[in-house]
């Protein structure tokens, strides 16, 4: 047993002092998770608890993506999902989790029903990417690599220190909140490519704001639930790895989140950038075939070998190959079509690919060899190595525009800039209507 649910508790109920990229990737990553939850707002998953959602009625306390108003909790179920359904959000490698469709759903919709400040908001926002990655890497490889979805689990213990925070809990208090959260968090990789995957991230998200809600009506709970015996590290294959903490408060790991510039599995990432560069001025009718030399941890994540659907093609290192020497740009989400998955040309193409496994290759990284009838060409790509903020900034900007065109993102990013002025996030929150 150790301290580290208390050193967690300790620290978001203490004062807390960002990073200045931090703050700025929460900024960036605030306007990219709205404009994906805008696009978003007509897929299925989307629709579906939507309108289940608003079936049940309710207390009108906080908006949905799409129309609509619902609780706290049951808003942040909906917007996680609907703004994952095209997963098309940021990811932060150290732990490989998508903290924006679990973090801001939660921490938006709490934040209304408690009139909270945008400055507060922003600050419960960081704590929960920081906490949600560390905690990601304190349970460790071995806790994805069993099955674990970690947006899902560390994901809402990350969002519940955000929860706590905004509802001024105590370390006591947080900690509690934690511990219930031990036996809610859930969710499985297995689900990827079907709609169980956003659903994922909406169902951490709505934890996250019970738990902290019940906590701070004195509900009590074990409080070393995360670490004790039969708790969630235990039990759910955690590697209980206590370097997660180095540096807490001081170090901001939430630095090095990686946004997503392709409407697929950010694991196909590396190899889409690697391919652009090794395909360039590369007739496609030349290529005999394409070698994928990528990290193992991919295998069971993005590896689909023979996607039938538009969500299976975005897990495919094949598909989206494919769909990138067809000229099908990759960062549009409409362009992930069940019938490409079915064309001759694309099945063809796909088949040409092979993807190796390679230890040697760090998991943000892929090497890509292109056989054609004038010889081969090679190239590498790793996400890793930190793009300035104001690339981030102006390829964002592109994104959104696309995403929900260019009146409504000039609007989403003036709005977002005066949030941590603002008396409340209300102004904020109207943009998911």
């Amino acid at each position: 047993m150790n301290d580290f649910s208390r050193v967690l508790a300790e620290f978001a109920s203490g004062e807390i002092t960002p990073s200045a990229r931090t703050c700025e990737i929460i900024r960036l990553s605030l306007v990219d998770w709205v404009a994906c939850g805008l696009a978003g707002v007509t897929e299925p998953v989307a629709k579906i608890t939507r309108d289940m959602v608003l079936a049940e009625g309710g207390a009108g306390e906080s908006i949905l993506f799409g129309r609509g108003v619902a609780p706290a909790r049951a808003a942040a179920l909906v917007n996680g999902a609907t703004s994952h359904a095209l997963d098309f959000d940021d990811t932060h490698f150290l732990h490989i989790g998508h903290p924006s469709v679990v973090i801001f759903p939660a921490c938006l919709a709490l934040s209304q029903q408690i009139n909270a400040s945008g400055a507060d908001f922003l600050d419960a926002a960081a704590l929960g990417f920081e906490t949600s990655a560390r905690i990601g890497a304190w349970l460790g490889r071995s806790h994805y690599e069993t099955g674990f979805h970690q947006t899902a689990t560390a994901g809402s213990f990350g969002a519940t220190l955000a929860c706590a925070r905004l509802l001024g809990l105590s370390a006591e208090q947080t900690q509690h909140a934690l511990g219930l959260c031990a036996t809610r968090a859930s969710g499985l990789k297995s689900q990827f490519g079907t709609m169980g995957k956003p659903y994922n991230a909406g169902i951490a998200a709505s934890n996250a704001v019970e738990v902290a809600l019940l906590a701070s009506h004195g509900f009590i709970s074990r409080p070393d639930g995360l670490e004790c015996v039969q708790g969630f590290g235990d039990t759910h294959a955690g590697a209980g790895d206590m370097a997660a903490l180095n540096g807490l408060g001081e170090i901001w790991v939430t630095d090095a989140v990686s946004h997503k510039f392709h409407a697929c599995c950010h694991g196909t990432h590396a190899a889409l950038e690697a391919l652009k560069i090794a395909a360039a001025n590369l007739p496609t009718d030349q290529i005999t075939s394409i070698i994928i030399h990528t990290n193992p941890r991919w295998a069971r994540v993005c590896n689909i070998e023979t996607p039938q659907t538009g969500l299976e093609a975005k897990f495919s290192y094949k598909m989206t190959t494919a769909m990138a020497l067809l000229g099908r740009n990759t960062g549009c989400a409409d362009q992930f079509e069940d019938k490409f998955c079915k064309q001759d040309n694309a099945r063809k193409l796909a088949n040409s690919v092979t993807v190796v496994f390679d230890e040697g290759i760090p998991e943000t990284a892929a090497r890509i060899t292109l056989i054609h009838r004038g010889g081969e060409n090679a190239a590498s790509f790793d996400l890793a190595e930190p793009l300035p903020l104001d690339v981030i900034e102006d390829r964002l900007t592109d994104k959104i525009a696309s995403l929900i065109g260019e009146g409504k993102a000039r609007d989403l990013i003036h709005t977002t800039a005066r949030l941590s002025s603002d008396k409340n996030v209300h102004a904020f929150a109207a943009l998911l209507d």
